[in-house]
């Protein structure tokens, strides 16, 4: 009988949890046609406090919710904010599968501001696979051919807005508690998102209340799942699988959504697959970087929804 080894396993989880995500992301695409993206990050922020409480509960330690590096974690809050934002908004108005390709540019974002921020050193090898990446994107793109239109900004404004918060997340992690990696980004959502309620809340049909419960316990079950996976195997074997995603999008945007990609997509959506891959691979040899933060790095677009706390245990 053969034993199914940990990396093996790791990796079962990561496709769950990633899969978990991405039945996230199409119901939010489906709840945009009725409400705003303000609304639907303000309800999703609400009915993850529960899940919050019950985690927070669970941690033995001494309650202490007060960030020991206040301007890192206000960096970090807004860039969880603002690449919900984003992203739930491209997922409103593109193709799943394209905005997916287009999110997928984040772990090249984050090795470049690595930088400047964790002292990190690309070689030449890495910076060539960042640059084939960008190449990636201008092939999904287009420009001249295709018209560019918000929600593809909206995309990009996503992964990098998400590329801003792990890198602070990787600067602060090790020093603040889980607990106040995830408050602080929801009560910065619950804020601003419920500061925008008066312009453009419309009643919520109670099966759609259900539906937002969703994306809100999605978050957290699919969060446990990538943690589980990088506690039973290596971070190099995990993060690789992220890239699932554009298999969900794909089939979530033809069975419920009317969506066919086209070839571009697909061939972009390649190259930018195969340049965070090849990023992963250069990072999990030990030489090659010293903080390796795109591979212990939750590198997903999140909302205040989404309990990421940031760099990996």
């Amino acid at each position: 009988m053969t034993t199914i080894g940990p990396n093996a396993r790791g990796a079962s989880l990561a496709l769950l949890g990633f899969a978990v995500y991405s039945s996230h992301d199409a119901v939010i695409k489906a709840l945009s046609a009725t409400y705003s993206t303000f609304q639907i990050m303000f309800f999703a922020t609400i009915l993850g406090f529960p899940l919050l409480v019950v985690m927070m509960l669970a941690d033995r330690a001494p309650l202490r919710l007060v960030p020991r590096n206040p301007g890192w974690m206000a960096v970090r809050s807004g860039g969880v904010v603002l690449s919900g934002l984003s992203g739930f908004y491209a997922f409103s108005v593109l193709p799943l599968a394209q905005t997916y390709a287009l999110l997928f540019a984040a772990p090249l974002l984050i090795t470049l501001l690595a930088i400047p921020v964790l002292g990190e050193t690309v070689g030449l090898r890495r910076a060539l696979a960042v640059l084939a990446g960008f190449a990636g994107v201008m092939i999904v793109l287009r420009p001249g051919e295709a018209p560019i239109g918000p929600g593809h900004v909206a995309a990009l404004c996503a992964a990098f807005c998400a590329a801003i918060a792990a890198v602070a997340s990787r600067r602060i992690g090790r020093e603040e508690r889980p607990a106040v990696m995830v408050v602080w980004p929801m009560l910065t959502t619950f804020v601003v998102m419920g500061a925008a309620q008066p312009f453009v809340y419309v009643p919520v049909a109670p099966f759609d209340l259900l539906l937002l419960a969703y994306v809100a316990v999605c978050s957290f079950a699919a969060l446990l799942c990538i943690v589980m996976a990088y506690r039973l195997a290596e971070a190099a074997v995990v993060a690789q699988m992220q890239y699932s995603q554009i298999v969900w999008a794909a089939l979530f945007g033809a069975l419920f959504f009317g969506e066919t990609p086209d070839l571009w997509t697909f061939a972009g959506a390649g190259v930018i697959i195969a340049s965070g891959v090849y990023i992963v691979w250069r990072e999990a040899r030990g030489s090659a970087s010293a903080n390796r933060p795109v591979i212990t790095t939750r590198a997903r677009p999140q909302t205040g929804s989404d309990p990421g706390a940031g760099p990996l245990p």
